[in-house]
């Protein structure tokens, strides 16, 4: 855990939360009468990030008055970071060639694989089980639009 990345992380979240609040003001507060407008959810978010944000400054504020001067802090891995987010890129580009299902299993079991996951199989169930069970419910249950599968996959 680097202390000084951590804080600036979360001051950084925290700035990301306050723009989806001062952003989600934006839009329309409420569609035909409801109660539940389309602008709660990113209000709600930024919130949530916010508070989180504020934890994890609490969080290193704490560690750093505990923490002695002779321990080392872990270095930092720019590597791994660059690969994820390299992979993230990716994963946006080809979203619409590869449909939701396949991109998603791809990007989430690589980056499980990146962060250390030894058991590549545990890692592929939890790709798919979650890329499949993002699908059906925000498609199926909710009526929303992801892309589907490929059409050169014939189905």
């Amino acid at each position: 855990m680097n202390l000084m990345f951590d804080r600036i992380g979360s001051l950084f979240f925290a700035l990301v939360g306050a723009l989806f609040i001062a952003e989600s003001q934006n839009i329309s507060s409420s569609a035909y009468g409801s109660q539940v407008g389309p602008n709660m959810f990113p209000f709600g978010l930024g919130v949530i990030l916010i508070l989180l944000s504020l934890r994890l400054l609490w969080e290193t504020y704490k560690k750093g008055v505990a923490a002695s001067s002779s321990e080392s802090q872990s270095p930092l891995r720019y590597k791994r970071f660059l690969f994820i987010l390299a992979a993230t890129v990716l994963y946006v580009l080809l979203l619409e060639k590869l449909g939701y299902v396949i991109s998603s299993f791809a990007f989430l079991l690589y980056a499980f694989t990146m962060m250390g996951s030894k058991n590549i199989l545990k890692s592929g169930i939890v790709s798919i089980l979650f890329s499949v069970g993002v699908y059906v419910i925000y498609v199926h249950l909710l009526k929303g639009t992801l892309p589907g599968l490929p059409a050169w996959l014939g189905v």
